[in-house]
């Protein structure tokens, strides 16, 4: 069983762990990805997450230019067990190869600080997916929704082949990405806010809109958007609750994974991403057959992929 996760903050983990001077890398390290972890969990791909806290770093573009910089060394260093993909064919080379596919995204839209040459920059840089957001008010987006800029980021977005990602958008800004995009988005890792009623989760009716715009949401391991219970433990029963949930509302095309793994520090049953096959024994348990594990695990991911990327 191939795995496809979405979300996780690795790279930034290895990114500011290496800036206070400790040695550790994308090969095999303490955190709850790693490719040793990642082969042994049959990944498919990987999405990694750019993340820059804007209330934090005072230039998020030279931050997230770094990160990527570790990004592509480690990619260098370790290029027989995974390569980053460009495009949906190069995804299947590695496959065939044997290969992880790792995938490049920006997880807080103000990194491009409001210019389209650097959102074509990243682009170059392999950037697939782009949140507006992250947990505060930028150029692109605000508790209103999106700005004039932000809905020209999703046109230009669209245009070159970037997902728009509408994990942490107010609500208002998830119905203008509604309103003014053309092609399917993404929630990479959000949950159902009638299982959890924490805001960063959605509603039944976003649910439906974005499994009827073809697009997909990742389920987030976080324990603070699976349930409400303060200080709870991350289990996969209440992973597998969110998973049914959002098919049952979005349609079986819509849900996906996007773990948030080295963004949480929550108790989880499911420790690292080499234990996904706990989730996938839950899922049989539930009833679910092998295609329809496969279509979360990886084949709705792949198929937004092919209709969104260049």
């Amino acid at each position: 069983m191939y795995t496809a996760d979405m979300h996780c903050d690795t790279i930034s983990k290895i990114y500011y762990t290496q800036k206070r001077g400790e040695q550790t890398g994308l090969l095999s390290n303490s955190f709850q990805v790693d490719l040793e972890k990642l082969q042994k969990g049959n990944y498919l791909l990987q999405n990694f997450a750019v993340f820059t806290d804007i209330g934090k770093e005072p230039d998020p573009y030279r931050c997230a230019k770094e990160q990527i910089a570790v990004f592509e060394k480690e990619m260098e260093l370790n290029k027989e067990r995974i390569r980053q993909v460009f495009t949906v064919r190069e995804l299947e080379e590695n496959r065939q190869a044997g290969r992880i596919s790792a995938v490049l995204t920006l997880e807080e839209g103000e990194i491009c600080k409001g210019d389209l040459k650097k959102l074509e920059e990243f682009y170059q840089k392999g950037v697939r997916m782009m949140t507006f957001t992250w947990n505060y008010e930028n150029s692109l987006a605000g508790y209103g929704g999106l700005t004039e800029k932000g809905i020209a980021f999703l046109e230009k977005m669209e245009s070159l082949g970037i997902i728009a990602d509408v994990s942490h958008l107010c609500d208002a800004g998830f119905y203008d990405v509604c309103r003014y995009s053309t092609k399917p988005f993404a929630a990479s890792h959000s949950n159902a806010r009638a299982l959890c009623g924490h805001k960063r989760n959605l509603t039944d009716d976003m649910i439906h809109k974005i499994g009827e715009r073809g697009g997909v949401i990742g389920i987030n391991y976080y324990s603070l958007f699976l349930e409400e219970m303060p200080g709870g433990n991350s289990r996969v029963e209440r992973i597998a609750d969110h998973i049914l949930y959002i098919r049952q509302k979005g349609g079986t095309a819509c849900a996906a994974l996007g773990s948030d793994f080295d963004g949480i520090d929550c108790e989880l049953e499911m420790e690292n991403c080499s234990q996904i096959a706990l989730l996938e024994r839950e899922l049989r348990r539930r009833g679910l057959k092998e295609r329809e594990i496969e279509d979360i695990f990886y084949r709705n991911v792949l198929r937004m992929y092919k209709e969104c990327w260049k």
